[in-house]
């Protein structure tokens, strides 16, 4: 499967599908459960609200819960497409709530997708946080493989680039991705002492959980045939792409200036699951990720997949080398209950788009296909054509400095090396719901005032949650 990450200025966000979703208020006192203190929900909504600039486009949300003055632009799309419209209703129509905001007070139902866009175009963080500092001249940007960090008697004291070193006279930060900074903590001897020893490199920190808790989200598209043009199939051509490219180019309008990605859902799988687990994304077209479009012609699909798979992978190093890819190993499916959740994801997408919303649009089910119903059936499209969603994190996971797994304390500090953090989705003690991208943001938002030594006081807001789930699925 493939893996990629963003290898450029700005990292992953700037090759992303800018779609901005801060994860449930659960997720955040999960960190704080399993020892992250400091990291509840309480304590990181305010830096969610510090980082937004939040423009609802017209179509409601929760002002009070958003924050409006942020570097992050957080916008909305047109949500004119009427099959956009139709999945909400399905929704609605299947029992499910209705959301005007799942990033403000109540994540849980359907409503309208965030994108980090501004006027049309993607705001990534290197232009919400890079750009900006670099302007002051007081922030460089240097060029090169970082091959490791070099640790003096115990301290961190700047970074091996190959050709050149840079010297740190306070700290050295890692934000590399949670592939690379576990690879670059284990290239400078920090992680387990076997293996490293492996390689021949001297063990500095003997830190068991570098590498490991890696965690993703997976995904399935399930694909209906449309019964009338009204899909972005219609842009589908030659004249079509020149039309979008050509009105973006000149006026950020258009289709082109959304992400195709404007209606959501967060549902539970069942009665007793006490927040969301289940996410989809709703695009207006049957498409596969690597840009064919269904043979069927005008069609939509829903991205669909659990949000806490219990399977747990790794990363650990190929060699010494610095040049060399770390060895990834997600350990996807690996239990049981990764197939039964997939099953009912399957099953509850085809009852949503069974209701009446969908019924002037929809012809047949592309995939997996009528004909898909038996749990072996369903068990073989999933192992087809399951995708990641590209949502790697956990391997350097925050927790108390007494956890022999945790990586960084709750000040985002290596334990057993001075002056070394880690700000990036690879704390994640677990995998929040949703996209990774605002978390990972506000991981480094919520980082840069431990390293300041200072800090947003906690926040009062009580999220929402269904009253009745211990007893309702919806």
């Amino acid at each position: 499967m493939a893996c990629p990450r963003g290898k450029v200025i700005g990292g992953s966000s700037s090759i992303n599908g800018m779609i901005y979703v801060r994860g449930h208020a659960r997720d955040f006192d999960h960190w704080r459960e399993s020892g992250a203190e400091g990291w509840s929900y309480a304590d990181v909504l305010p830096y969610f609200q510090r980082m937004e600039n939040w423009d609802d486009g017209g179509h409601g949300g929760d002002p009070d819960w958003r924050g409006t003055k942020g570097p992050l632009h957080v916008s909305r799309g047109k949500r004119d497409n009427p099959l956009v419209q139709a999945f909400v209703e399905a929704g609605e129509q299947a029992g499910y709530p209705v959301t005007s905001d799942y990033n403000g007070e109540q994540q849980e139902g359907f409503g309208p997708f965030d994108m980090t866009v501004h006027k049309g175009a993607r705001w990534s963080a290197a232009k919400a946080y890079l750009r900006p500092a670099q302007a002051t001249g007081r922030c460089l940007v240097a060029q090169g493989l970082a091959r490791k960090v070099i640790i003096e008697e115990g301290r961190a004291t700047g970074v091996d680039m190959g050709g050149y070193k840079i010297s740190a006279e306070r700290e050295v930060i890692l934000a590399a991705s949670s592939l690379n900074s576990p690879k670059l903590l284990m290239l400078s001897g920090i992680g387990p002492a076997a293996h490293l020893a492996e390689h021949g490199i001297n063990v500095i920190a003997d830190r068991a959980g570098v590498g490991q808790n890696l965690q993703d989200h997976l995904e399935l598209y399930i694909q209906m045939a449309a019964s009338q043009p009204v899909s972005l199939f219609k842009y589908w051509n030659l004249f079509g792409k020149a039309y979008v490219g050509a009105r973006w180019l000149l006026s950020r309008t258009g289709p082109g200036a959304s992400n195709g990605f404007e209606s959501s859902a967060f549902i539970r799988s069942a009665a007793g699951v006490d927040y969301p687990d289940i996410q989809y994304h709703f695009l207006p077209m049957a498409v596969r990720y690597d840009g064919k479009a269904a043979a069927e012609g005008h069609g939509f699909q829903a991205h669909v997949g659990p949000m806490r798979s219990p399977s747990r992978g790794q990363v650990t190093l190929r060699s010494a080398d610095p040049e060399d890819a770390p060895r990834i190993a997600f350990n996807y499916m690996a239990h049981d209950k990764d197939w039964q959740d997939f099953r009912t994801c399957i099953r509850l997408t085809r009852e949503i788009f069974a209701q009446e919303a969908f019924a002037a649009f929809t012809r047949h089910e592309i995939q997996p296909g009528a004909g898909a119903q038996s749990d072996a059936a369903l068990d073989d499209f999933i192992r087809e054509h399951v995708e990641s969603a590209y949502h790697p994190c956990g391997t350097c996971k925050i927790g108390a400095a007494t956890d022999p797994m945790a990586v960084v304390d709750p000040e985002c500090r290596v334990i057993g090396v001075d002056n070394l953090r880690v700000a990036d989705s690879s704390i994640f003690p677990r995998i929040t719901n949703g996209n990774l991208n605002a978390p990972s943001i506000m991981t480094g938002e919520k980082a840069a005032d431990h390293i300041l030594g200072r800090r947003l006081a906690p926040s009062n807001a009580k999220p929402w949650m269904h009253p009745d789930w211990q007893t309702q699925q919806r």
